[in-house]
């Protein structure tokens, strides 16, 4: 059996994990949960799985035992509770759900545990990528992707070498803005962004996906996950959201993965890697779908893409840059504070200010981190 441990439960994808666990009760078993403020979803969950230790944000223990009633676990608090989940000696893999820039000091302590870790983060990859794929060959810890995209390159791959990759093509929905004239798509409401025609996601994620920033990110995250150059890195538009990650190898053949868009199966395959199992998760009907498209992308509709591979040329804490300003971009839009079409441009300004450093330690990155979410709020207050 294998025991688990969720920071992020209460989100999108940390109760689809929890899902996962609960249709294949034999095969694993929850130890270590860790949320935010939703007090109520989490309390439900410990009374569910009944772990021996569960985390909250800093402030928020009280209110979360007041809940819990007679379940045994024992609540920690702030970034020390969520590190102590995600070392915690029970857990045989980490499951790392925990949204933005929160989820790096628990990622890296696990992998400088040498844990197994399933992260479903981006942000952790983006920022500290280099570090911590250099920490985990030190550990002997693994890193295993949940992201669909970098699930179905995982697949692809089978433990191929990259010496015989060509491109790694990650493939994109488009998002609800594909087919949107451009002076349409910068008046764009927040209502507008998060009507995802595909994936049922966080407003964070979904308003990523409407910019195309989501794939500007898991371009730097497939870099470092696969060890391979930027410019051997591709995004295609594919708007059935079927196929999940290609990899063109030296020979001019393609592997593709193929699925149903439901999350459920990368958290899967994490989960129960190196092996598979069935869990009863929907099964792909191609001839139901008919037909599967691509498109080149439309790089004047959708800037953001471009920004990755800046980011990545310029090296260094750029990324970490890259992923905090979107994180202030998006919440100001989601509050109403900017227009849909200043969200990008204003991304691209603070990374052009950014005077990079080497995002050589986990206290360096977080210092970048603070820099660009400072300056974004700047920015947008002077709007």
């Amino acid at each position: 059996m294998r025991r688990v441990a969720v920071l992020g439960s209460t989100g999108s994808i940390g109760e689809n994990a929890l899902r996962v666990v609960e249709a294949a009760p034999s095969e694993f078993r929850i130890v270590g949960l860790a949320a935010g403020r939703n007090h109520g979803r989490l309390s439900e969950q410990i009374s569910r799985h009944r772990p021996p230790i569960a985390a909250v944000c800093a402030g928020e223990g009280e209110p979360l035992c007041a809940m819990l009633e007679e379940a045994p676990a024992e609540v920690v608090t702030g970034e020390e509770g969520m590190v102590r989940v995600a070392t915690m000696e029970e857990a045989d893999i980490v499951l790392i759900a925990i949204s933005g820039a929160a989820a790096l000091a628990p990622a890296f302590a696990a992998v400088q545990a040498g844990k197994t870790v399933a992260l479903a983060n981006k942000e952790c990859l983006v920022m500290a990528g280099e570090l911590i794929l250099e920490t985990a060959a030190k550990t002997g810890a693994i890193v295993l992707p949940v992201d669909s995209e970098h699930s179905g390159v995982f697949q692809a791959l089978a433990g191929r070498p990259v010496g015989q990759v060509r491109r790694i093509i990650l493939p994109a929905s488009g998002g609800p803005f594909l087919d949107t004239p451009l002076a349409e798509i910068e008046k764009a409401t927040p209502e507008m962004a998060l009507n995802h025609p595909t994936w049922n996601m966080g407003k964070r994620i979904s308003i990523d996906s409407a910019t195309l920033m989501n794939k500007a990110l898991e371009v730097i995250e497939a870099r470092w996950l696969f060890n391979v150059p930027p410019e051997r890195v591709d995004v295609v538009i594919h708007p059935e959201s079927v196929i999940h990650g290609i990899v063109e190898f030296v020979d001019g053949s393609m592997v593709a993965q193929m699925s149903v868009p439901d999350m459920r199966l990368p958290i899967l395959r994490a989960l129960s890697w190196p092996g598979r199992m069935d869990a009863g998760l929907p099964r792909l009907d191609l001839a139901a779908f008919g037909r599967l498209t691509f498109r080149e992308v439309d790089h004047k509709k959708f800037p953001a893409l471009g920004l990755a591979y800046k980011a990545l040329e310029t090296g260094g804490t750029a990324p970490a840059v890259l992923a905090a300003a979107d994180e202030e971009a998006v919440a100001a839009f989601l509050d109403n504070k900017i227009p849909f079409g200043r969200l990008v441009p204003a991304i691209a300004e603070v990374l052009a200010e950014h005077k990079p450093q080497p995002a050589d330690s986990i206290a360096r990155v977080i210092e970048a981190d603070h820099w660009a979410r400072e300056k974004t709020r700047d920015l947008i207050d002077k709007a």
